[in-house]
């Protein structure tokens, strides 16, 4: 039980470790407990985000975080005064927490060796143009019916109609039975594939200010649909998605060069498995 609940003490203290975007040797204070100054890494740690700023905070919310660190700094200091730290399991958690310490800020290290040239980025976007392609965008409105004879109807009145546009407005604010019907059917924009597919497949087959001939029925009703506008399927340019490229390589060469050295270090390694 007690090494379980170490190994737990160990991870929240790494955890914590890692969140704290601040250095251990932040001079700006906000007090102290018993000496102990509050520090602007106890107020990190206690938001646990680094873009929060906390002397925008009201008030309020400043007194909270602060009396979290008073109320830890008070039961830190009476766990320390106790004796913990002479006990086995504190003395077991301290070296897990040493050692995994350790190899945290070796493998901090270790990634900022790693580097990606420009032709690895260059060619990585290549190769993988897919990953970047953005589905075509539809702007539509449509008229929900509960019946295809409704929607029959419909179509014909906008096929005997001179103002298609408005008269589809006008019908969809008094015969659409969907919620987008007070608004003129209006839809806003959407990726083709976004609506259901019986929909998304006859609103592609649409041109820009035309709508559907026949009734489209989808398991919400009938629909007839009036495309607005279509913006083409595109694949987004190199220099939108550098960034995220650079990162997916830097990731993917530093586990390599960890299970580089890790195969490395494993061949003159005395390994026993019970």
């Amino acid at each position: 039980m007690i090494k379980s609940t170490s190994k737990k003490i160990v991870s929240s203290l790494i955890a914590t470790i890692a969140i704290s975007a601040v250095s251990l040797s932040a001079a700006d204070t906000f007090g102290s407990v018993n000496g102990d100054k509050i520090t602007k890494e106890d107020i990190s740690i206690v938001l646990r985000n680094p873009n929060i700023d906390f002397n925008s905070l009201p008030k309020k919310s400043k007194d909270q975080v602060l009396e979290q660190i008073i109320e830890k700094k008070l039961l830190t200091q009476k766990a320390l005064k106790s004796g913990v730290n002479k006990e086995s399991s504190y003395k077991e958690a301290l070296e897990k927490l040493k050692k995994d310490l350790s190899l945290e800020i070796w493998m901090q290290k270790e990634y900022k060796k790693i580097s990606v040239s420009a032709k690895d980025k260059k060619d990585y976007y290549n190769k993988n143009k897919e990953q970047f392609k953005v589905p075509a965008t539809l702007e539509a409105r449509h008229i929900l019916t509960k019946t295809e004879k409704e929607a029959k109807d419909i179509i014909k009145a906008l096929d005997k109609s001179s103002n298609k546009k408005d008269e589809f407005v006008k019908l969809a604010k008094t015969k659409s039975v969907g919620p987008s019907g007070p608004k003129g059917g209006y839809l806003g924009k959407f990726p083709e594939t976004q609506m259901v597919p019986e929909f998304s497949a006859a609103a592609k087959t649409l041109s820009k200010g035309k709508y559907s001939k026949t009734p489209v029925k989808t398991q919400f009703g009938y629909h007839i649909i009036y495309l607005e506008d279509k913006i083409a399927s595109q694949t987004l340019a190199y220099d939108k998605v550098e960034a995220k490229i650079n990162q997916v390589l830097l990731q993917e060469k530093f586990r390599e060069h960890v299970k580089k050295e890790s195969n490395s270090l494993r061949k003159n390694a005395k390994i026993v498995i019970k």
